[in-house]
């Protein structure tokens, strides 16, 4: 196939912007604290060798990307311990939330830029089997590479909001020849997969949310008693994946219920860890006292907000409260998901924007699993209504925990597919 116009001028264009775009990626990392050989990951300096055996690339964006893997992967190297799992990220954080987390045998670097440079390099040195795209990365060269090279690419978890899928079914020349090279898409919603079939890949089906399959909670008995003990029996409730502008809501959702429950601890977990000088400034606007995660500030200090601003603790932060509010339903970011919480059984609260996970929460919300509060004022009003009645609180999370499943039927239906894609790509050892 011919390269589409808009194509070449894309690529043209992001020859120029590499050095540009080199340096704010490099220095984003390195502002974050990682060491500059593995910022350099980012240009397609790799540094680990690449393993004998067929190998499978994951590819998340993000924490949530790359979380929601995790348990395929780790089928992957159950059912078929000889096939070598590369796993990327882009950012400090993704990288910080699943390095405790990788299974065995399974290795993180930090994702190539999509320039024909960086990628050149990345492809050479993992020499991948099967490349999977993880939700929304449609990136024009890596694509566009990996289809000159024969290399098979699934989209997983594919999800395309109406917007982007606009902006592409504007250029179908373009689309059509990007997209050439996908095998399989495999969708977490109906929307996703009519616009990547809209847009001539009629490979997209609507599958299991990948999000909804969790693994073992990493919460011990032990950490959970003794968080339970520090709070010694203050009543608790947990703002989770909070964004800029949600947490100003939260503060005085809080104190407001202070009124109320002069005791109550707000345990604030943000999206981000790194943006915490700037929550506890807004903390102190607020006029509460706060103690900090990351600085050994602990439930046992009696503070009206608990920063938890530390990465991979979520699931105790869930575990120890009967309420959770859910952020990025108040922005527009798109909401988060909310089977993590419905697992740890904890009644959920969210905003009322939820795209990325329009099908749940419409779930969540027939079967009375969740509840939608518009604003800061209206969730001060539902949290107090179900610490006045705890009953409320738990039937709440007795109706949502059935909404997430942790079977192995789904992962083991996605994984032989994978398998199946690389049938027709070099199974062999690699030199």
């Amino acid at each position: 196939m011919r390269p589409a116009a808009l194509y070449r001028l894309y690529r043209a264009l992001s020859a120029v912007a590499l050095p540009f775009a080199a340096r704010s990626a490099v220095g984003k990392l390195r502002r974050a604290g990682v060491p500059v050989h593995r910022a350099h990951e980012r240009l397609g300096h790799a540094t680990l060798e690449r393993p004998l055996g067929p190998l499978i690339w994951f590819h998340g964006a993000s924490v949530g990307e790359a979380k929601s893997v995790l348990p395929l992967i780790a089928r992957i190297r159950d059912v078929a311990s000889g096939t070598q799992i590369l796993l990327t990220s882009g950012t400090a954080t993704s990288a910080e939330a699943i390095a405790t987390r990788l299974p065995d045998g399974a290795m993180h670097q930090f994702s190539p830029l999509d320039g024909v440079g960086p990628l050149t390099r990345f492809l050479g040195h993992w020499r991948p089997d099967l490349c999977v795209l993880v939700e929304s990365e449609l990136w024009p060269n890596l694509l566009n590479l990996c289809a000159e090279r024969h290399l098979p690419v699934a989209l997983l978890n594919a999800r395309l909001s109406d917007r982007s899928a606009a902006g592409w079914k504007k250029y179908p020349g373009t689309a059509a020849y990007v997209l050439r090279g996908i095998a399989w898409a495999h969708c977490q919603d109906r929307r996703s997969r009519d616009h990547l079939r809209d847009m001539g890949l009629d490979a997209a089906e609507q599958g299991t949310n990948l999000k909804s399959i969790l693994g073992a909670p990493r919460v011990t008995p032990q950490a959970l008693d003794a968080a339970h003990n520090r709070l010694a029996g203050r009543p608790v409730w947990v703002a989770a994946s909070t964004h800029p502008g949600e947490e100003e809501q939260v503060l005085a959702a809080h104190k407001t219920l202070l009124r109320a429950y002069p005791n109550l601890c707000l345990i604030l977990v943000p999206r981000h860890p790194e943006r915490a000088d700037d929550i506890l400034a807004l903390i102190e606007k607020a006029g509460l006292s706060v103690a900090q995660r990351s600085a050994r500030g602990d439930l046992d200090h009696g503070a009206e907000v608990y920063l938890a601003d530390t990465m991979g603790e979520t699931d105790l932060w869930y575990a120890l409260s009967p309420i959770v509010f859910l952020g990025g339903s108040f922005s527009d970011v798109g909401g988060h998901t909310p089977f993590e919480p419905a697992a740890a059984h904890t009644a959920i609260l969210h905003g009322p924007n939820y795209a990325n996970f329009a099908e749940a929460y419409a779930a969540f919300l027939m079967k009375d699993a969740s509840v939608e509060v518009r604003d800061g004022a209206v969730l001060a009003t539902e949290v107090e209504a179900l610490l006045t009645h705890p009953s409320r609180a738990a039937q709440l999370a007795s109706n949502a925990r059935p909404l997430a499943p942790t079977g192995t039927e789904a992962l083991d239906q996605i994984a032989g597919r994978l398998f199946s894609l690389m049938d027709d790509h070099a199974m062999g050892p690699h030199a």
